[in-house]
């Protein structure tokens, strides 16, 4: 089983520094396009030349540009879950859908009893007209 171990921490590596260079945005790309770099893991990952040239010279490694890693990030703004019912943003959303459902339920009635009023009149002329 432990003869197997180097060719395995060389598939993995090879895996690993392929699928890091394809998800790698183009601006962090140093040296060389993607796709030669994409081209020279896959073509020396058996000697592990391509995929250790790729960790070590192919992608901009550098800190973030606002100082901060975004585990950092996340360790200081970190959110604790609150249920629906509880949570006011939530609540007040629904407030202010219900009064447009409200309003729009208002505006609704008021056209159909307009289109009443107006069809109630329309009967009336026709009975005026048809006993004259």
């Amino acid at each position: 089983m432990l003869r197997y171990l180097p060719f395995l921490l060389v598939l993995a590596l090879w895996i690993y520094a392929f699928v890091d260079c394809l998800n790698t945005p183009e601006e962090e790309v140093r040296g060389l396009p993607k796709v030669v770099w994409v081209i020279i893991i896959l073509l020396f990952g058996e000697v592990l030349v391509g995929p250790v040239a790729w960790l070590v010279a192919g992608r901009n490694r550098g800190g973030p540009a606002g100082g901060s890693t975004p585990s950092e990030w996340h360790r200081n703004h970190r959110t604790e879950f609150v249920a629906p019912d509880d949570n006011p943003e939530f609540l007040n959303s629904l407030k202010a859908e219900n009064r447009k459902d409200e309003a729009l339920l208002k505006d609704w009635e008021a056209d159909l009893r307009r289109r009443e009023e107006e069809l109630k009149r329309r009967e009336e002329q026709s009975r005026s007209d048809e006993e004259s």
